[in-house]
C-alpha cells in the first residue's frame, strides 16, 4: 500500500540529522520509534507519490514499566529494549537502508536515567537515537496525518483540526490550522499530557478487576489536564461552528475501529483512514468494560500483550471526547515513523506542491472506508 506524501507548513518541517554510518541503498528509508511500551521499526521505499512499506517490526518492550513509581527505567526493561534494538539493527543492515532516524519519547524524557540508557542503547545498536520533546512528537503525528486533514471525502473543508495520539507514557494533543486550498497545515498549540496507557494502568491498576469507579477516576484524571488547553484555545466554539476535524492516531482508536468493523483479525487497510462514529465508539468502550480482561486478551484484534492497556486507552479517549465532543473521529493507523519517513523523502527528493495535491486527490477517492456500527 502506497502512503501519499502530504505537504505541511514550516512548523512541522524540522528534520533530525540521519544516523552516522548509513550509506546503503538511497531508495530505502528507515524510521524507529522507541516508546514507553513498544519499539517500532519501519523500512520504506520511495514511490511516485509517497512511500511503500517493505519491512516493519514491532515488539512490546515495556520500557516504562515501573517508571510511574520509581522515576527510573528498570534493568529488566532496558535489557528487553536493547535486545529489540539489536534486532532492528540487524534488519536495517540486511535491507541496506540508505537513510535512517530513530527517536525516543516519554519514558526516556521522564526517567532520571533516560539519557544514560540512550547512550547504552546507541552503543549496543550502532545507531543514534534522539530523545524528542512532546512538541516534536505532536508535530510528527501531524505530519503523518496531513493527507487526512485535507481529504475531501470527509466532507467540506475545515479550517481547524484536532489530533490526539494516545501513547504509553504520554498523550499528545495538537491544535492545527489547515489551509485546504494550499494543502498546508500549521501548529497553533500543542499539549503533552503526562498520561498514557502504561502510566494509567500502573496508577489505577490492576486491570484484572477494574471497577466502574476506577475507570471513571481514570477519565476524570485525564480530563483535569485538558481543561486549561480548552480555556486557552476555545476549541469547543470552533466545533460548534463545524470547523474542526477530529483525528485519532493510536492503538486505542484503531482497536475500537476494528471492533466496530467486526474484523476477524486486525487489518490496517480496513482501519486506517476510516471514519468512526462517536456513538459507536462509546458503545464499543462499554462493551470492552463488560468483557473483562480475559476476554479482551482472547480477542483476535487485541491479544494478551496489549489487553492490559486497552481500558486505560479508552479512558483517555473518553476524556478527550468529553471535552471536545465530535460526531465522528477520523482513524489513523500511522504515527511517528510515518512522519519521519515523509520528512526524509522531502529532504532528498522534493515534490512540487501541485503534483502532491494531484496524487492526494486520487488517493482520497480510491480509499473510501466509512465505518458502520456493526459487530457490537
Amino acid at each position: 500500500m502506497d502512503h501519499p506524501l502530504p505537504w505541511t507548513g514550516p512548523s512541522v518541517n524540522r528534520l533530525f540529522p540521519p544516523s552516522q554510518g548509513m550509506s546503503g541503498d538511497p531508495d530505502l528509508f528507515g524510521a524507529l520509534d522507541l516508546g514507553t511500551n513498544n519499539c517500532r521499526l519501519m523500512i520504506a521505499a520511495q514511490t511516485a507519490g509517497g512511500f511503500r512499506v517493505v519491512d516493519s517490526f514491532t515488539r512490546t518492550v515495556r520500557l516504562g514499566e515501573g517508571l510511574h513509581h520509581t522515576g527510573r527505567l528498570s534493568e529488566d526493561a532496558m535489557g528487553r529494549t536493547v535486545e529489540a534494538l539489536q534486532i532492528c539493527a540487524d534488519r536495517l543492515a540486511r535491507r541496506n537502508v540508505g537513510m535512517f532516524q530513530a527517536v525516543a519519547t516519554e519514558a526516556c524524557r521522564r526517567a532520571v536515567n533516560g539519557q544514560d540508557f540512550i547512550e547504552r542503547a546507541q552503543a549496543a545498536a550502532g545507531f543514534d537515537i534522539h530523545i524528542i520533546s512532546g512538541r516534536e512528537e505532536a508535530t510528527l503525528a501531524v505530519e503523518s496525518c496531513a493527507n487526512l486533514i485535507h481529504n475531501p471525502r470527509f466532507g467540506l473543508p475545515r479550517n481547524r483540526a484536532l489530533l490526539f495520539d494516545i501513547g504509553g507514557g504520554s498523550t499528545e494533543v495538537a491544535w492545527i490550522r489547515s489551509d485546504t486550498a494550499q494543502q498546508t497545515e500549521s501548529l497553533i498549540g500543542y499539549l503533552s499530557l503526562p498520561v498514557g496507557v502504561v502510566t494509567l494502568s500502573e496508577q489505577f491498576g490492576p486491570m484484572e478487576d477494574l471497577t466502574p469507579e476506577r475507570y471513571r477516576a481514570m477519565v476524570d484524571h485525564t480530563r483535569s489536564f485538558l481543561n486549561d488547553f480548552e480555556a486557552v484555545h476555545r476549541i469547543r466554539s470552533e466545533i460548534r461552528r463545524n470547523q474542526v476535524r477530529l483525528i485519532g492516531t493510536s492503538g486505542t482508536v484503531t482497536t475500537l475501529a476494528s471492533l466496530i468493523l467486526n474484523l476477524p483479525r486486525y487489518a490496517r487497510a480496513a482501519v486506517d483512514g476510516s471514519l468512526l462514529p462517536a456513538s459507536s465508539a462509546r458503545l464499543a468502550m462499554r462493551k470492552l468494560q463488560d468483557m473483562g480482561l480475559s476476554n479482551i486478551e482472547s480477542h483476535p484484534c487485541i491479544g494478551p500483550d496489549r489487553a492490559p492497556f486497552v481500558l486505560p486507552g479508552c479512558a483517555i479517549f473518553e476524556a478527550i471526547h468529553d471535552i471536545w465532543p465530535m460526531q465522528d473521529i477520523i482513524v489513523a493507523d500511522r504515527g511517528l515513523r510515518d512522519g519521519m519517513i515523509l520528512r526524509m523523502l522531502r529532504k532528498v527528493s522534493p515534490m512540487s506542491r501541485r503534483s502532491a495535491r494531484s496524487h492526494h486527490a486520487k488517493q482520497a477517492h480510491s480509499t473510501q472506508n466509512l465505518i458502520q456500527a456493526t459487530g457490537l
